[in-house]
């Protein structure tokens, strides 16, 4: 199995198989979302995009990143959203980096999206999966985000050995310029950040279930794929 570590621009060609990698905060925020019985994820690319979606569906929740704004129901915040009672709802997310990222590949086979807090179980789908080639998408920082980048190279050593130690990966997020912007938002008392967010992004395996996007009736899709 072959590894590209990329950035959405810097793709010369849609890949077959691509893993989106947005750990602070798109699918760290996704997973929590999922776990918490969300039915769906739909994607936006823009925030007018979401809230024409939203207006469609009114009961339908409109999540983006910052500060809370007007149509817009949740922020992209993992423990925000893991105190909410999500059971059979659809949540249409827009955010800078993450879903932009999967949007940009929604042309692949097969696109993952992951974080920390799903990487074995998107090592375990992949290994699955078999494929010659996967593609790690870094969304973060224009393609270089630190915590993106480790998280994609964890997930491509669970590929290739049997036991593998996450914590100088999840140390090079916790120094990332990422991590260092939410803290000192919190610090400045932004609204849209929670002090526990970003040791929320460092957990490791939280979640037994990768995420897979699809291209449905209402755009990209994301949705749990079971172990």
């Amino acid at each position: 199995m072959r590894f590209t570590f990329t950035g959405v621009a810097q793709l010369s060609a849609v890949p077959r198989v691509a893993v989106v990698i947005d750990v602070m905060r798109a699918f760290t925020t996704a997973a929590y979302a999922l776990a918490g019985s969300a039915d769906r994820i739909v994607f936006a690319d823009t925030d007018d995009a979401a809230l024409e979606l939203k207006a469609r569906h009114p009961d339908w929740l409109a999540v983006r990143d910052g500060a809370p704004a007007p149509g817009f129901d949740l922020s992209n915040s993992p423990r925000q959203l893991s105190t909410q009672d999500l059971r059979g709802r659809t949540l249409v997310m827009k955010t800078t980096a993450g879903t932009a990222g999967a949007l940009g590949v929604a042309d692949a086979d097969v696109v993952l999206c992951a974080s920390f807090v799903v990487a074995q179980a998107t090592a375990r789908h992949l290994r699955k999966l078999a494929p010659e080639h996967v593609v790690f998408v870094i969304t973060g920082d224009n393609g270089s985000a630190e915590e993106d980048s480790a998280c994609a190279q964890y997930i491509a050593a669970l590929l290739t050995a049997d036991d593998v130690d996450p914590r100088p990966f999840t140390k090079r997020a916790l120094h990332s310029t990422a991590a260092r912007q939410l803290m000192e938002g919190v610090d400045k008392g932004y609204r849209g950040v929670h002090p526990d967010d970003v040791q929320l992004c460092l957990e490791v395996d939280t979640y037994a279930f990768a995420m897979t996007a699809t291209n449905d009736i209402w755009g990209m899709t994301l949705g749990v794929e079971e172990p």
